[in-house]
């Protein structure tokens, strides 16, 4: 370990996933192939609908948003990881670790937001399908879209204020895969208590409130959904909203297991099998959740990748 005047760490050590090597191998592949495709299925998305006016309107904005955000995000996450893989060498900067957490953290709480816009979005376009365009115009969508990143960035430069004020002497080991709150809030050397509150509260604030507009908004959505006469009706309704109801099953509930509790848990493994399933799973699956169901994204999609998409749909070649 190395540090700096002051007695600060000047570096960090990542164990990532220590195994044999054959089995590193087999992880690197394996997470350099769930890289590569993430980054191809969320890149063809958010161009998809960028190059198809049929899909400009606040749904497919919202699912836009998330792609860009999950490129974005798997980033951050996966390219670190796969050079320890190669390299055998886990250390990161003190800098370059801040510098990680605060965008994992921004992008983490974004996608709270974000996934709570898009439940309410899903909430008018069922409930109140004929007042959905002024209920739900593009200003509207925009602003919520802004808010969601704006918030995400916001809360992350909070929760660094406190933990990058906290002194750092050693040891310098994060078990973990990538730069995380839990692990460093473990290795400081100064009085942590205010850090690791400030980061439960705004924890709770950034993924619980998120998650109470989803259940209300679901909520009403199923109440609606039932009042529907015919069993055909009420599957087509469903199935507009049980795609994203499924992401965001998987992401809050793995987000929740993680961060909404009160003290560090670095020490336990299977937290970085849990930090896997929302970082490097669920942008891998969001795509295809997202888009096998729906087929205005899937023929857009196809006329993306034969490079139609700027023509009509009616207009022959």
């Amino acid at each position: 370990m190395r540090n700096l005047s002051g007695g600060h760490v000047e570096e960090f050590v990542l164990v990532g996933f220590p195994t044999t090597p054959p089995l590193q191998l087999l992880l690197f592949v394996l997470f350099f192939a769930i890289y590569l495709l993430t980054l191809l299925e969320n890149a063809l998305i958010v161009f998809t609908i960028w190059l198809t006016p049929s899909l400009h309107r606040p749904m497919y904005f919202f699912l836009g948003q998330l792609s860009f955000l999950e490129l974005w995000y798997i980033n951050v996450t996966i390219p670190r990881l796969l050079a320890a893989f190669l390299t055998q060498d886990g250390r990161v900067s003190y800098v370059g670790c801040m510098t990680q957490l605060y965008f994992f953290i921004a992008l983490a709480c974004t996608e709270c937001v974000l996934l709570a816009v898009m439940a309410y979005d899903r909430y008018l376009a069922i409930c109140g399908p004929l007042h959905y365009p002024s209920l739900m115009p593009s200003s509207l969508a925009t602003r919520l879209a802004a808010a969601s990143w704006g918030s995400g960035f916001f809360s992350s430069m909070m929760k660094l204020l406190f933990i990058s004020q906290l002194s750092y002497c050693g040891p310098n080991i994060i078990n973990h895969f990538f730069c995380d709150i839990s692990p460093l809030l473990n290795l400081t050397c100064s009085d942590k208590e205010q850090a690791e509150l400030v980061d439960f509260l705004l924890a709770l604030v950034m993924i619980l409130l998120p998650l109470l507009a989803v259940v209300s908004s679901y909520t009403a959505i199923i109440a609606a959904i039932l009042k529907i006469p015919t069993s055909r009706g009420r599957h087509k309704a469903f199935s507009t909203c049980a795609t994203h109801l499924a992401v965001v099953v998987i992401y809050y509930s793995s987000t929740l297991f993680t961060y909404a509790r009160p003290r560090a848990m670095y020490t336990f493994n299977h937290n970085k099998i849990i930090s896997v399933l929302y970082a490097i799973i669920v942008p891998f699956f969001n795509p295809a959740i997202y888009c096998l169901r729906n087929k205005e994204v899937k023929e857009a999609f196809r006329k993306t990748v034969m490079g139609r998409c700027h023509y009509p749909r009616d207009v022959p070649d």
